[in-house]
């Protein structure tokens, strides 16, 4: 059997109980962890920004504009029971998903907040040349993902498990510490 027959079959490293969510700032990699997180794990992975622009078929920044970050926040909650009821997987979420206290309550009470922390410096790194994010489209984008950030972390802190990153961890190194992270909650996870 050739090597790349053997990879594409390995079994998962475990089993997931409950719905994984990804939390965190945004370039902090919930979607790149999340996404090989779930292929390692052999479950879905599931986007709720993805969600919301494919039921609104609009992007994030057309319904911010539109209809603003209120009725946003409003159907990503929504999108976010929907997505924990739709079975046991990965899911990531947008920034400011985790803020409000009733999705954090929903996530615990049915799923795992993973929050991946990642320092300033890092994120400014990962998202100081892309576009598509509206609330960094002010004067001085640096200074308001400062702000966001300090206003954030107290909300992710409060996250089930919290996983470091850091620029120098490949994404599937952080499968490794999100796995190691969840080996520590048997609620949750069952290793093989």
């Amino acid at each position: 059997m050739s090597e790349n027959r053997q990879i594409g079959t390995a079994r998962p490293p475990g089993r997931l109980k409950k719905t994984v969510v990804m939390v965190g700032m945004m370039g902090a990699g919930k979607t790149a962890v999340g996404r090989a997180l779930a292929a390692r794990l052999a479950v879905p992975f599931l986007d709720s920004d993805a969600e919301i622009e494919a039921a609104a078929n609009l992007t994030i920044p057309e319904i911010f504009a539109r209809d603003g970050e209120a009725f946003f926040r409003a159907k990503e909650a929504q999108v976010i029971g929907r997505l924990l009821d739709a079975g046991r997987g990965v899911l990531s979420t947008g920034g400011g998903a985790y803020l409000a206290p009733a999705n954090r309550a929903m996530i615990s009470e049915r799923g795992v907040a993973v929050w991946l922390k990642a320092d300033l410096e890092v994120l400014w790194t990962r998202v100081r040349h892309r576009t598509h994010r509206p609330l960094l489209r002010t004067g001085d984008p640096k200074a308001t993902l400062r702000a966001l950030y300090e206003a954030r972390v107290p909300a992710y802190a409060q996250a089930d498990l919290t996983v470091e990153t850091d620029a120098q961890v490949s994404v599937e190194g952080m499968v490794d510490r999100v796995l190691a992270a969840l080996a520590t909650r048997p609620d949750v996870y069952e290793e093989a």
